[in-house]
């Protein structure tokens, strides 16, 4: 960690230019390790645990408890470390379950929770680092009991065995085998965006290997216009497997041809065409390569920067209502915050105010565990100040 300049209450850090990071030592962040009593089953005998999110690094492993946790637990808690990690494909079956009072509790939240801030309030926000942390450990994450699926081999598409689709809103690939669930299968869910519009956009897992066939079928089915990709290949491992082509490959019929590379500062822009049979369209694939893992960007104007020219992409898209496809690794950390604050621009543009909370809470109905960690929640926050700054300098210029 180096030093930085103070900030003030007109100027966060992540809006401070790199080269002005000198001066004052590092004001002192708020404790992260939390300590967690929950009255839950006992051990495992063999527990498995994956740290398969956006775990900052600092974290001492030794200090994690590993507990057994039943649905209503992991639906209304938000100890992201703390999972069960069931192989899907359980036999136990969810159909006809019964919500526990807490599980209704935590979709109630999830339903009704709102803090509206307006231009001054939300710049406040941005710098109580205490605030936003207890606002975000509120909020239930809504991951999915891997005992939800029942179906033979998932596990073999999912790249973390605990980040799974939320069933109601997952995206279901057409298939010819009507008998095979596994072939309609795809670690993706439909994401609402402003004013709950419906399926805006697609999170979905960093393909692996053997779905990269599965992630073009969906691209294709979905008349996708715009990919964006929000994490490195490798960060310690794999995080992602390169499922674009040098040049040109084919996947279940699908030809698929990269016409143009476009090097940015902080993103790399592919120009793709796709075609099967006589049908011909046009992607673009952003691949955002300045985000570390397991850490928020040392700036907030890069993130910013994308979630613009990705919107104005959207406008000028050949498909106006097609949903645009946004992946890190599993899916819910860097994705939930490119999600949040592109529909946070647009609430500031509309509506003069923004509600970060409402936001977090809708995308989390949808797909459990967006925007990971109060690191990345205080991030979104930093990143709307900043665009509120530029906006309305903007327009009243």
């Amino acid at each position: 960690m180096g030093v930085y300049e103070t900030v003030t209450s007109t100027e966060c850090f992540y809006c401070v230019p790199k080269h002005s990071l000198i001066g004052s030592p590092e004001p002192p962040l708020p404790e992260r390790k939390i300590q967690i009593d929950l009255d839950l089953d006992p051990v495992p005998e063999t527990p498995v645990f994956d740290c398969v999110m956006d775990i900052k690094a600092e974290t001492d492993p030794a200090t994690l408890t590993v507990k057994s946790l039943g649905l209503q637990e992991r639906r209304g808690s938000n100890v992201s470390l703390t999972l069960d990690m069931c192989t899907p494909g359980c036999s136990e079956q969810a159909f006809g379950y019964v919500m526990s009072p807490r599980e209704q509790s935590a979709r109630e939240y999830l339903q009704t929770a709102s803090n509206v801030l307006s231009e001054e309030e939300l710049h406040q926000r941005a710098l109580d680092p205490f605030a936003l942390q207890a606002e975000f450990l509120e909020i239930p994450m809504n991951f999915v009991d891997p005992k939800e699926y029942d179906i033979p081999g998932l596990v073999r598409k999912n790249r973390y065995k605990t980040i799974l689709p939320n069933p109601h809103s997952r995206v279901c690939l057409t298939s010819a085998d009507q008998d095979d669930p596994l072939s309609s299968y795809i670690n993706a869910n439909y994401i609402r965006g402003y004013g709950e519009e419906e399926k805006v956009y697609i999170a979905t897992q960093g393909p692996i290997v053997n779905t990269v066939h599965d992630f073009w079928r969906m691209v294709w089915q979905e008349h996708s216009p715009i990919i964006v990709m929000i994490t490195n290949v490798e960060e310690m491992n794999e995080k992602c497997t390169e499922y674009w082509p040098e040049e040109q490959v084919a996947y279940e019929g699908i030809e698929i041809t990269v016409n143009q590379v476009i090097q940015a500062d902080d993103y790399r822009l592919r120009l793709i065409t796709l075609k099967k049979g006589e049908e011909v369209r046009t992607l673009k694939h952003y691949w955002y390569t300045s985000w570390p893992d397991q850490k928020t960007p040392d700036q907030a104007p890069p993130l910013l920067q994308l979630v613009q020219e990705v919107e104005e992409a959207m406008q000028h898209a050949e498909e106006k209502n097609a949903p645009v496809i946004v992946h890190c690794s599993a899916g819910i950390g860097r994705t939930g915050c490119f999600i949040a604050t592109s529909i946070g621009c647009k609430q500031l543009k509309n509506e003069d105010v923004v509600d970060i909370l409402r936001t977090t809470c809708q995308l989390r109905l949808d797909r459990g565990g967006l925007i990971q960690t109060w690191e990345q929640y205080q991030f979104v926050h930093h990143v709307m100040s900043l665009y509120e700054k530029q906006f309305f300098r903007a327009a009243e210029e």
